[in-house]
């Protein structure tokens, strides 16, 4: 690797940061979140997978179209008021649209029809804008991938991938036929297929040169096509005009240091990789001569950056592990895929006044990096949240949005369906990330995510702690928080120990703080992960000082759903421990769930029921409990996701009607109180979809009120933590 990119990645590792630039006035916030599946026809099952892929506008900016290559389809979407999309209706396709793109009053739409991968096919679909009829294809002779149009209207290039088969021979190349590179004329539009020209791109790259898999291009002013071969880890510059190769070379390796390569539960940023591949996915040009590279790495590269090059091949800057380093203090690192960490793939460019914005989308963690060109060092402006995978991205400079496409659809298993998503640029602060970490001792971000818990300083207003769950089974943590701070500042964490090494079998749900320098935590029980629903004290090194464990009555007859909070009320021989149940446990009737009371000093079990409210889909449990004032604070909330979600509420129980009973007896019922429903709140809070697990809620020496949200992980989730805060608690009540 040559001696400047390795000071480059340096000097961007060395100035990775969250904090916003001071001088930034004008930031992108989310304004609408669309799921696609609002585009299924009504004769269709609304439970259909569906999917946004890669996504256009057109030229007044006030349609957006997309591939939907699950649906077979290309959907249309009226955003002429940006704040509220419309469903604008689907083309059906035969085959399976790979990308989109307008031309003009067109659509031309790359359709794969192939037969298997060993044998490819496809063709350039045309589509009138106006009246959603297919006017005509040409066909490609292999299966595409991207599709572009030039500045000038008169070019369309379609790289042909041709993508290989993972489960052949482990996936290795080669595995022809080779891909290539197909390039239209087009007039008003339409394209001329008696024109197509197929530029041979074999030869070209140090890996498999036999098999290029051409993977994305994009146009530059000058007629001059930019083309990645991903798997090859290999760039082409291609002139449209003549179809001639002008430039090609290695899109190169780097090494990365400080980085987390283990899937071990854990999040360590203390790992290297030698000579990873960029294997470059998306590319954009910046001008005529420099363009910009999101290094996905899909085949065995993953070097976790961006790039830029000039078109002769010199690297001109290397993010290295940076960006990466941002994204994981937002919380939004996916643990489970270190062997390739966050995989930007998507890109896109635009100059928004007089300024160029490069766009950079990170499909693993599901987050947006926005950053000004500034012709040499790009200067980092924001991250933005995003629904699951995004992949395309399209800027609409001229109503000052940004917009991306989501691919993930989880509706086969109950979760969250693809999104578009709406951000506009304007002045005021950014809305997200709501809650971010600092920088630990050794230079990384502490890192942190899937926030179960919450609980407040009894001395110090401002002050929380939240707790990660068994997302991190190999590092269960507390967190401090500093409240006081927009964003919410994680300034410390505290790993909790069993014999001086992290605890292992913990899932932990809840915390309370011991009014002196510890905690209590509620760890969920779980069989199938041979983990108890069992309460620990901690002292203020995280070392574990007292396990209790469920009494001798409740032996056997709680499941899977079990602790999801603790508080205490009382204090020295009165303290009591009172822990929220989420569900309904065996000795339970159907629609009640037990509020458990523990007495450290006599060690006496009680208990009372609690009624949860009934809904049509789903489940409902609760996810937290604090007591303040009198009264015990509990979050109520279904399991469902996005337009299914309608109940996430604080519900209130009076502690003077809280009296347990002993466990060998009948339990009272007790009655419930709504403080506010959190819809509207989740709804708000950045204009995303509805989120599932509000699992964090406390109140601070102040009264103040705060909750989090648990964001998985990024396992199967967009990532987002949404950190809330609702004000003085006398002012809700």
């Amino acid at each position: 690797m040559p001696r400047h990119s390795r000071l480059l990645i340096l000097t961007a590792a060395l100035a990775a940061s969250v904090a916003l630039p001071a001088h930034a006035d004008s930031f992108f916030n989310r304004v609408a979140s669309f799921p696609v599946a609002s585009n299924l026809p009504s004769d269709i099952d609304q439970k259909t997978p569906t999917s946004s892929e890669i996504i256009k506008a057109s030229e007044d900016g006030k349609t957006l179209v997309y591939s939907d290559s699950p649906l077979g389809a290309v959907g249309f979407i009226d955003i002429s008021d940006a704040k509220a999309p419309k469903a604008g209706g689907i083309v059906k396709i035969e085959g399976e649209p790979t990308s989109v793109v307008f031309a003009g009053t067109k659509v031309l739409a790359g359709v794969n029809t192939s037969e298997s991968k060993a044998k490819p096919s496809g063709n350039l679909t045309v589509i009138d804008a106006a009246t959603r009829k297919i006017e005509a294809t040409c066909d490609l002779g292999g299966q595409p991938d991207s599709v572009a149009v030039s500045k000038d209207g008169k070019f369309a290039a379609i790289a042909i991938e041709n993508e290989r088969d993972e489960d052949l021979n482990d996936g290795e190349l080669p595995q022809l036929p080779a891909g290539f590179l197909k390039i239209v004329s087009l007039k008003d539009g339409a394209p001329d297929c008696a024109t197509i020209k197929t530029v041979d791109m074999t030869g070209l790259s140090e890996i498999a040169p036999e098999d290029p898999e051409p993977e994305f291009v994009d146009f530059n002013d000058a007629n001059e096509i930019a083309v990645t071969l991903q798997e090859n880890n290999h760039i082409a510059i291609v002139d449209a005009e003549t179809g001639k190769v002008t430039a090609h070379f290695s899109a190169g390796s780097v090494d990365l240091e400080g980085v987390d390569t283990k899937n071990d539960g854990a999040l360590n940023f203390t790992g290297s990789m030698k000579g990873v591949a960029r294997e470059p996915d998306a590319i954009k040009w910046l001008d005529n001569d420099r363009f910009v590279i999101a290094n996905e790495g899909d085949y065995k590269g993953g070097s976790r950056s961006f790039t830029i090059f000039d078109k002769t091949g010199k690297v001109l800057y290397e993010s290295g592990p940076s960006l990466e380093m941002k994204i994981a203090a937002a919380g939004h690192y996916p643990e489970k895929r270190n062997k390739k960490g966050v995989e930007l793939e998507g890109a896109e460019v635009a100059k928004f006044g007089d300024t160029q914005y490069i766009f950079i989308a990170s499909e693993r963690a599901s987050m947006i990096a926005v950053y000004k060109d500034t012709g040499a060092e790009p200067e980092f402006v924001q991250l933005l949240p995003s629904g699951i995978g995004p992949e395309g991205l399209v800027a609409i400079p001229s109503r000052n949005l940004l917009v991306t496409a989501n691919e993930t659809d989880l509706v086969e298993d109950g979760g969250v369906r693809s999104h578009v998503m709406v951000y506009e640029m304007g002045e005021g602060p950014a809305a997200y990330p709501m809650i971010v970490s600092n920088t630990a001792e050794d230079g990384k971000p502490i890192g942190w995510g899937a926030l179960s818990g919450l609980a407040a300083d009894p001395k110090e207003a401002g002050k929380l702690f939240a707790v990660s769950d068994s997302v991190y089974r190999s590092q269960p943590s507390i967190f401090t928080i500093d409240a006081t701070k927009t964003p919410a500042v994680i300034t410390g964490k505290l790993v909790v120990t069993r014999d001086g090494v992290p605890a292992q079998k913990l899932d932990i749900e809840g915390i309370a703080s011991d009014g002196d320098d510890g905690f209590w935590l509620a760890s969920e029980g779980d069989a199938a992960k041979l983990t108890a629903n069992a309460i620990y004290k901690v002292n203020a090194k995280g070392e574990i000082k007292q396990e209790i464990p469920l009494p001798a009555e409740l032996i056997g007859k709680d499941g899977r759903f079990g602790y999801e909070g603790i508080t205490t009320i009382g204090e020295g021989d009165d303290l009591t421990l009172v822990m929220a149940v989420q569900r309904e446990w065996a000795d339970d009737p159907k629609g009640q769930v037990k509020l458990l009371a523990y007495k450290p000093k006599a060690k006496e079990w009680s208990g009372v029921r609690y009624p949860l409210e009934k809904t049509e889909k789903g489940w409902v449990g609760l996810s937290e409990i604090t007591a303040h004032d009198g009264k015990l604070y509990i979050i109520e909330r279904d399991n469902l996701i996005g337009t299914e979600a309608k109940l996430k509420s604080i519900q209130s129980v009076s502690l003077d009607a809280f009296k347990p009973a002993k466990l060998d007896g009948e339990l009272p019922l007790v009655e419930k109180t709504l403080v506010r429903d959190l819809v509207p709140d989740l709804k708000a809070a950045t204009n995303g979809y509805v989120v599932d697990k509000v699992e964090g809620f406390t109140i601070d020496a102040n009264g103040d009120a705060y909750v989090v949200t648990d964001n998985d992980g990024v396992d199967d989730s967009s990532g987002e933590t949404l950190f809330l805060r609702l004000g003085n608690i006398a002012a809700i009540n």
